[in-house]
């Protein structure tokens, strides 16, 4: 009888894998940092590009905040020690076109962070620097418009960022760190809050419909039986509370609470406008696997490619290092406290709120809590204009759900921020500054804020008078869409109290 011949199965070196750890002997993380770090550069290409096109009317000279008049405060309140207590490069210069070339810049260094993958490695770590430092000076020059858990954590992402081409696997677990508490501390504000949404599994009966920018597809979602809603109610509390737990422990649970963070973010993609938050939440759940896991996905050209970008000579590394430890060494202490001062009735000492103070303003240690409460129902401002007191026709949002029979769109990773700010106004009083200087700018007619909506009632002509009538909105039920066609039912609530009109000044 004759043998079959022997062939052998390709060395792993050969075949361009990360050779498996043996027990006792740490996993490799060099695709991860590669893999993420192309991530992260289209995360911020989009985040930048959002901003680039709305930053003229929310901070500019004829917008809503213009940063001159922050600069102003600042310096009046910090003196000489202004560049540290709001750093911002727009101490320099804070003209519209120095806004607009900020934000221009860093979708410019977001494409040479993406294409250090393939070309100069050196370039990498500056490109980091530079988009962690334009992207702050954005968050604060857009004020109440950027003070969203998305920015905070596209900032601290970067900030760490900067330590991961060829770092320790300090870095790595500075990662996992930030993941860890966005998840958990996500899940536990909802059971701390009281909310009774969440406490009686109700939260996505509601969730889908109040949300803030809905999109089609929660449209559908809320059509779901009461009984699969209550189980992705309780499914989100598991996901969130329990699944991060995992994320320290060994590799197949790690593996698990990577796969589950995903499909559930996966799912929040399906049914709501989260811009890039989703996202970035995806993407910092590389660094539940390693090396090993993602060889079997990437091809061998990207694996050899990036496992070389991530080796660095001795002295450049050992500075690396040195430099994490000293991040870590202020982020986790600081973090560890904002987590604390989330926690109802439980007082922080004044000494280490002045001690993390400086953290908060450079957003590199943020405490997160993302939806620990949901509303009830749907309010909706529409926002009209007159000429005469008589004829009164409406402002167009771009993505603003006002017309009954518009389909809700999705906007991905693009995030209007005047249209998602319109959500907070009838829900908080401490959103009608804001409002209130919108409205204002509308009178004027200020070319920048009036580009931000679709279409003003009377094209370049100002209005003498607005009103801000409230409305109720639910979605339409199938039968009721089937037969009018409509996405949105509404009642009139009549005038917004707080701002039923304004009037332009004589």
């Amino acid at each position: 009888m004759q043998l079959a011949r022997w062939v052998p199965r390709p060395h792993w070196r050969a075949a361009g894998l990360p050779r498996r750890a043996s027990a006792g002997e740490p996993a490799e993380y060099r695709l991860v940092g590669w893999v993420f770090l192309r991530c992260l550069a289209a995360i911020d290409l989009a985040a930048f590009w959002s901003l680039a096109v709305q930053i003229e009317g929310l901070a500019g000279s004829q917008g809503i905040y213009p940063i001159t008049e922050q600069l102003a405060r600042m310096a009046d309140r910090y003196g000489a020690w202004r560049f540290l207590a709001y750093p911002s490069v727009f101490w320099i210069d804070a003209s519209d076109q120095a806004l607009a070339a900020v934000a221009y810049a860093g979708c410019a260094f977001s494409v040479v962070l993406l294409a250090t993958g393939w070309m100069c490695r050196r370039l990498e770590r500056p490109a980091l620097i530079l988009l962690y430092g334009l992207y702050l000076a954005l968050y604060h020059a857009g004020q109440h418009f950027t003070n969203f858990q998305w920015d905070y954590l596209l900032l601290e992402a970067g900030f760490l960022a900067i330590f991961l081409p060829g770092g320790p696997r300090l870095t790595v677990w500075l990662f996992r760190w930030l993941l860890f508490r966005l998840r958990f501390l996500s899940g536990i504000s909802k059971v701390l809050s009281g909310d009774p949404t969440w406490s009686g599994l109700t939260a996505l009966h509601f969730y889908f419909e109040t949300q803030p920018l809905p999109h089609v597809g929660a449209w559908y979602a809320h059509q779901l039986p009461d009984w699969l809603l209550r189980l992705g109610t309780a499914g989100t509390l598991v996901v969130e509370i329990l699944v991060p737990l995992m994320i320290f422990l060994p590799r197949p649970w790690r593996l698990a609470a990577a796969w589950l963070t995903i499909l559930w973010q996966v799912l929040i993609l399906l049914t709501s406008n989260h811009n890039f938050f989703n996202l970035l939440t995806i993407a910092l759940c590389l660094f539940l696997f390693d090396d090993r896991a993602l060889a079997r996905v990437l091809p061998r050209r990207i694996r050899e490619r990036a496992s070389e970008s991530q080796i660095l000579p001795e002295r450049p590394r050992r500075a690396v290092t040195v430099s994490a430890a000293i991040a870590a060494a202020i982020v986790v202490p600081a973090s560890l406290m904002a987590a604390v001062a989330m926690v109802p009735r439980v007082e922080v000492p004044k000494w280490a709120l002045t001690a993390t103070d400086s953290t908060r303003r450079y957003r590199i240690a943020n405490p997160y809590h993302v939806f620990p409460t949901i509303e009830t129902a749907r309010i909706e401002l529409q926002i009209e204009g007159s000429l005469d007191g008589q004829d009164w026709r409406p402002y167009e949002f771009r993505y603003w759900p006002v017309d009954i029979a518009h389909r809700p769109p999705f906007v991905v990773p693009h995030q209007p921020r005047i249209d998602w700010m319109m959500w907070f106004v009838p829900v908080s009083p401490l959103f009608l500054d804001w409002f209130e200087r919108f409205l204002h700018r509308l009178l004027e007619g200020s070319p920048p804020v009036v580009a931000l909506l679709a279409k003003a009632p009377f094209g370049e002509t100002p209005p003498n008078v607005i009103r801000v009538e409230g409305y109720v909105y639910r979605f339409t039920t199938p039968e009721e869409r089937a037969k009018t066609g409509h996405w949105w039912q509404r009642d009139d609530l009549g005038p917004f109290a707080p701002l039923p009109s304004v009037r332009r000044a004589p």
